[in-house]
């Protein structure tokens, strides 16, 4: 068996998620039958995260073992051709140790939410990013945001339906960005909550609107309870961008 690292981007409008799901298509169910369709075996994906119905990817890495031997590109040429029309491509694919893990190996994982800051409706970038047509203090965001950054209980970030065992995350980095009419929040630690981010996000744009003052982010984190959660940005802002292993140089 030989072990081949994937790297994923994909549009997830058209997903019920990463993961394979009773109810609707999935992205590992579309990488899997196509790698079934190139290679005459059933493959297991794995990935280095868990994405919902909607949420995007530029760089998701998954791996998944094969017995046929086959080049790393002509693998990755042969999938892209499968998963057509799928928005999926394999942008990378190599070969790697049979001990690296895509989710297990992984050492940290980032995202960034995109919030289209006007009124005009979208055009191009519809359910690509969540419009929010009252003006946004960016500033008052970033600042709002910080009280989250480290060790804390999200218990009030977290979804009920969440798996984790524990709700004490180590947030790494927590910005809040603007570039013209499109506010970026870009968020990193070593693992996150189920809607984690987009639960931050959502109370975040409160802040952005004045509608919370930027005292109550923290206060929110205090409670440790999700009925203090103000609400939760929907998932099409949402993108995976990168997964980091230790020996990233």
């Amino acid at each position: 068996m030989t072990r081949f690292a994937l790297t994923l981007e994909f549009d997830g409008t058209p997903f019920f998620g990463l993961q394979r799901q009773k109810d609707g298509p999935s992205v590992q169910q579309a990488v899997e039958e196509a790698a079934y369709r190139v290679l005459g075996e059933e493959v297991r994906l794995h990935s280095a995260g868990r994405t919902d119905s909607g949420v995007h990817a530029l760089a998701m890495r998954s791996h998944f073992d094969i017995e046929k031997e086959i080049e790393p590109f002509r693998l990755m040429e042969a999938l892209n051709a499968h998963l057509r029309p799928d928005p999926i491509a394999v942008t990378h694919c190599e070969v790697v140790a049979d001990d690296w893990h895509s989710r297990f190996s992984c050492s940290g994982r980032a995202y960034v939410y995109r919030i289209a800051n006007r009124r005009a409706p979208l055009t191009l970038e519809k359910d690509r990013l969540w419009q929010v047509p009252q003006d946004l203090d960016h500033e008052a965001m970033h600042r709002a945001a910080q009280a989250l950054v480290g060790l804390h209980d999200f218990t009030t970030f977290r979804s009920v339906h969440c798996q984790a065992e524990s709700p004490i995350k180590t947030l790494d980095r927590l910005d809040v960005e603007r570039d013209g009419d499109e506010v970026r929040i870009h968020a990193a630690a070593r693992s996150f909550l189920h809607h984690q981010v987009r639960s931050m996000v959502g109370c975040l744009a409160l802040v952005g609107m004045g509608r919370w003052r930027e005292t109550r982010l923290a206060e929110a984190l205090q409670a440790r309870d999700r009925q203090a959660l103000g609400l939760n940005a929907p998932p099409h802002g949402l993108y995976f961008v990168r997964a980091v292993y230790p020996d990233d140089t």
